[in-house]
């Protein structure tokens, strides 16, 4: 069964996470660091995790409607098969995140938290796409990781004193001349592997030059993984192109009156933005019928707005 070939996306971190803490070096004064055995589990986990769901296609709209509906109904499977056919939307919205804070294989975990808890909310039958719809979650908590992730974090005791005894060590390299003192030669100052050196060493490091490797794929620089404010994102124009068709098929469906005053009051289909007192004129009618009129139209186009994660400010802008 192919759920059964890697780990489900709400137990793969914790089985990380739990092969990390039992493989640890009991921490402990002048305890050695040894990261890299987890940084070449966390690489091999990830490269598995991303070439499994690389082969998972994506699903066509009349299953994935199907399938909605069954989880529903209460369907585990049809929720599992949902999950894992939308994760590779995940890895390419954390991918944007790349160079703010966290690795990548956080901002995957954290963007698939946000695809489930869209799914606990999606309504198939409300017209949008699981993509669509579970784009905005997924952003929202890789987001709000970032913003926890900011603030001051505490380091654990036995690496403070590691860190300092390698700052102590350039220093004193710097001062008998040597202007770059590298891992090695910090490692023979301290009795530490060059590798520790270079990871307790990463720990100082609060700002990074817009030309630092990326630890994901060396040949890119952060500021290549820097998005360019003037671009649109292709998940944004994916999302304006999905509201724009949807709207334009609910409209289609109003009285005529009821788009006659939605279109002008937003200006919708090549309309200029009209006032209520504008609208009132024309239609010969007080401007508390136009409001009235507004609402009901508003009403009968059924969006609900909470409940699909769609602002305001994006659905009539």
């Amino acid at each position: 069964m192919w759920s059964e070939q890697f780990a489900f996306p709400e137990t793969a971190f914790r089985e990380r996470e739990e092969k990390v803490e039992s493989d640890a070096v009991p921490a402990g004064e002048g305890a050695a660091i040894e990261p890299h055995e987890d940084d070449a589990y966390a690489q091999d986990i990830t490269q598995r995790y991303f070439d499994d769901i690389g082969r998972l296609p994506v699903l066509k709209a009349v299953d994935e409607h199907d399938y909605a509906q069954r989880m529903k109904q209460g369907d585990l499977k049809a929720r599992e098969i949902l999950i894992t056919h939308n994760l590779r939307l995940v890895v390419y919205v954390a991918k944007r995140y790349l160079g703010r804070g966290l690795p990548l294989l956080d901002l995957v975990e954290e963007g698939n938290l946000g695809l489930m808890h869209a799914l606990e909310k999606f309504d198939p039958d409300r017209g949008f796409r699981l993509s669509t719809y579970a784009l905005w979650w997924i952003r929202q908590s890789i987001e709000r990781a970032l913003m926890n992730h900011s603030r001051t974090i505490r380091l654990p005791v036995h690496v403070v004193k590691q860190l300092n005894t390698c700052l102590r060590a350039r220093s004193k390299l710097e001062k008998q001349g040597m202007s770059d003192p590298q891992p090695a030669d910090i490692a023979s100052q301290t009795g530490l592997s060059a590798e520790d050196v270079r990871n307790v060493m990463q720990l100082n490091r609060s700002l990074l030059p817009l030309d630092a490797p990326l630890d994901i794929d060396p040949d890119l620089t952060l500021g290549d993984a820097i998005a360019d404010e003037h671009c649109v994102a292709p998940d944004v124009r994916m999302y304006k192109a999905e509201l724009d068709r949807f709207l334009a098929d609910r409209l289609a469906k109003l009285s005529d009156k009821h788009r006659w005053v939605i279109e002008r009051r937003y200006g919708l289909n090549n309309q200029k933005i009209n006032t209520l007192d504008d609208l009132a004129k024309d239609l010969k009618v007080t401007r508390e019928r136009v409001r009235q009129i507004q609402i009901e139209a508003q009403k009968e186009l059924g969006i609900g707005l909470k409940s699909k994660g769609v602002l305001k400010e994006n659905w009539l802008a």
